[in-house]
């Protein structure tokens, strides 16, 4: 039976969906279109990604290139076969500096098992070229205590001779130097060094050794005789004829945790009288 407007059924259906599709502004609504609730189950819900954030200011995009290698440096910079060379000249190298120093210690220890099993080959390592001793540093340090003593027969103003007391010059001239923060090369040096070379230019039996023994004894007679005029002047005790000197030596003693004993006697070493020249009589040494 058709309707009085003469419209099928099935053409004013399709019109009113039309309808509703459309919006306001004639598109269409999508939100009308979808279905409320939740979805079927034939049906699937469309993803839900979080938004991406924010870059921070001035860093490269996720698209940026690279930056390119570092360069290498030292060692890795050379090709495999040249870094196997290096690593072996090191590990020579590093040997040999450990034999060395265990060569050196080993010729300035005291004697041990090692040293008397291998004592050759260790000389022949360490001497002549690398020989070591403390003097490269600082002198051996003295184990003993050595003072240079004199006495003399002096002519007194009445024409008397009379003999003079064992006069302890080095004991002055470490009480000049005891407490003094600049004491002077003289109080410090000339007695000593003139003493030492006194023996180095003598045997054991104050016999002179080369052309410099009688130099020394001039230079040694006159330190003394000089020294002696300070502590007894010529106008008001006399004039000094004659002086004997001698050295007493004494040995350090070790500390007490060492367990070692050495004597605590003086050993003497008593030279000549020697006759004291014009020159030098009568206070002539300057």
């Amino acid at each position: 039976m058709a309707s009085p407007t003469g419209t099928d059924a099935t053409g004013g259906a399709d019109a009113a969906a039309d309808e509703g599709l459309e919006g306001p502004d004639g598109a269409g609504s999508a939100q009308a279109a979808a279905p409320e609730g939740p979805a079927g189950p034939g049906r699937a819900a469309p993803p839900v990604t979080a938004p991406e954030p924010d870059a921070p200011a001035g860093a490269p995009g996720r698209d940026a290139p690279a930056p390119p290698p570092r360069p290498r440096t030292g060692v890795a910079a050379l090709s495999p076969r040249y870094q196997v060379v290096a690593a072996v000249t090191l590990a020579v190298v590093g040997v040999a500096a450990c034999v060395h120093l265990l060569m050196v210690f080993l010729s300035l220890a005291p004697a041990n098992t090692v040293t008397k099993q291998h004592g050759k080959a260790v000389e022949e390592w360490v001497y002549p070229e690398f020989e070591q001793n403390w003097k490269l540093f600082a002198p051996n340090p003295l184990q003993q205590n050595i003072a240079v003593q004199v006495r003399a027969v002096v002519r007194a103003r009445d024409g008397g001779l009379r003999t003079i007391g064992w006069t302890d010059l080095s004991a002055q001239d470490g009480a000049a130097i005891d407490g003094n923060l600049v004491p002077s090369h003289t109080q410090q040096n000339e007695l000593r060094r003139a003493w030492d070379f006194f023996t180095a230019t003598h045997s054991a039996d104050n016999r002179p050794v080369g052309l410099r023994g009688s130099l020394s004894e001039q230079y040694l007679r006159r330190t003394v005789v000089m020294r002696l005029y300070r502590t007894y002047p010529a106008g008001r005790d006399g004039v000094i004829q004659r002086v004997q000197i001698r050295s007493s030596t004494t040995n350090v003693q070790p500390p007490g945790w060492s367990g070692e004993r050495v004597s605590d006697k003086p050993v003497y070493r008593v030279l000549p009288w020697w006759t004291v020249t014009a020159d030098e009589a009568a206070g002539g040494v300057k």
